[in-house]
């Protein structure tokens, strides 16, 4: 490390004021800042810092998501060579190989195109490299199905990074989580792409692997058969563990608790809002089911589809959910009973958490506002005032 910080030290009167390199100081900057603490100082006011800045911050929720990652290319290999019906003869290392190469140009992809934007952005402001994208990068394409073109991924990046971010500001200015705008842009702008049968299977069009699947496979999710009226296929333990067709990232409850505990032990992420989204899910579900109005169990929405991993990496941003400790209670449980609605009433989206989120985002600062009020008005009588 000593070598690599010399050779920063070195290269940085190029890219200072008077250098030839000074257009480019936010690219150094923001490379440099990745790889070493910053040396700048505040200089005017009194400024209480953390021990940690937000790209560690970043950093650490990028680790946390490495075994919904893994297990997600595992997964694909998986659903790929049972489709194909050689899975007996399917070694672990082969079925993992075949996910980690259908998935990495799609996390390249999203990289490549989202930081690049955000290079660019700031470049023409002349401000410093945000960080913020460092964990929407990953989180995008876990959140995908597999069978998404990489040049319709790169639009839904774009597409989130300009108008869901950058517009309002930049990091810590967005009201709308990063990764749910790029899912909600590709739902919405490409519905056959993100939903049906086909689409949650690799087959050797995508990563150009010989595996042959017959023609006409299906693998449809559970949500998706329970939104056909078909009951699901899939066991609780199937469901648990994570070896059933869906997004990348968001199959495995094991591998997301495994993420959560990590993000709770190190302290960014909000067990109240993680608690409280369990919590509206599992209340409203227990309603939906006691009415017959779902025939999924309660327990098994909170297992299936997006469910864990909104409720563990998407709800719990602390960009967008809400920031008052009263009220990520209401807005988590605002998140897991509306997903469990939206998944019950209305067939057409059998997932509901990206909406869910949404909503959520929206609603989050008029929470936090009637939490504000309410603490000021009890402060106010126990004044004496009015």
């Amino acid at each position: 490390m000593n070598v690599l910080r010399k050779l920063f030290n070195d290269a940085r009167p190029k890219f200072e004021e008077g250098g030839k390199l000074h257009p480019f100081f936010s690219l150094y900057e923001g490379f440099e800042s990745f790889l070493f603490v910053s040396n700048d100082t505040s200089k005017n006011g009194v400024n209480i810092h953390d021990s940690i800045d937000s790209k560690r911050i970043m950093s650490m929720v990028v680790i946390a998501l490495m075994p919904a990652m893994l297990f997600g290319m595992y997964n694909v290999g998986y659903q790929n060579y049972l489709a194909a019906g050689t899975l007996a003869s399917a070694g672990f290392w082969e079925i993992f190989i075949y996910g980690f190469l259908a998935v990495l140009p799609k996390i390249l992809v999203s990289y490549i195109v989202g930081l690049g934007i955000e290079f660019a952005w700031a470049q023409w402001k002349h401000e410093e490299i945000q960080e913020g994208y460092l964990v929407s990068g990953i989180i995008i394409p876990l959140i995908v199905p597999i069978g998404c073109p990489l040049w319709m991924l790169a639009l839904a990046c774009a597409f989130a990074v300009i108008f869901a971010k950058e517009i309002f500001g930049g990091t810590g200015m967005n009201i709308f989580n990063v990764a749910i705008a790029a899912r909600m842009f590709l739902f919405f702008s490409y519905p056959s792409k993100m939903t049906g049968d086909n689409i949650w299977v690799a087959d050797e069009s995508i990563i150009g692997l010989g595996n042959n699947l017959a023609d006409g496979f299906t693998a449809a999710t559970p949500l998706g058969q329970v939104g056909q009226g078909i009951e699901p296929t899939a066991s609780l333990c199937d469901m648990i563990t994570g070896l059933i067709p869906g997004s990348i990232g968001e199959t495995s409850v094991i591998a997301i608790a495994l993420g959560g505990i990590m993000l709770l032990y190190m302290g960014i992420a909000s067990w109240k809002t993680m608690l409280s989204v369990f919590v509206g899910g599992g209340l409203m579900a227990c309603l939906f089911e006691q009415t017959g109005a779902s025939t999924l169990h309660w327990y098994e929405h909170l297992v299936l589809g997006g469910f864990c991993f909104g409720a563990v990496f998407m709800a719990t941003d602390p960009v967008t959910s809400c920031r008052t400790e009263t009220g990520k209670y209401y807005y988590g449980f605002l998140i897991g009973a509306m997903a469990v609605i939206i998944r019950v009433m209305n067939p057409g989206y059998p997932e509901g958490m990206m909406l869910a989120i949404f909503f959520g985002n929206m609603f989050a600062p008029l929470i936090d506002h009637f939490v504000v009020e309410r603490n000021i008005s009890k402060r106010l009588k126990r004044g004496g005032k009015k």
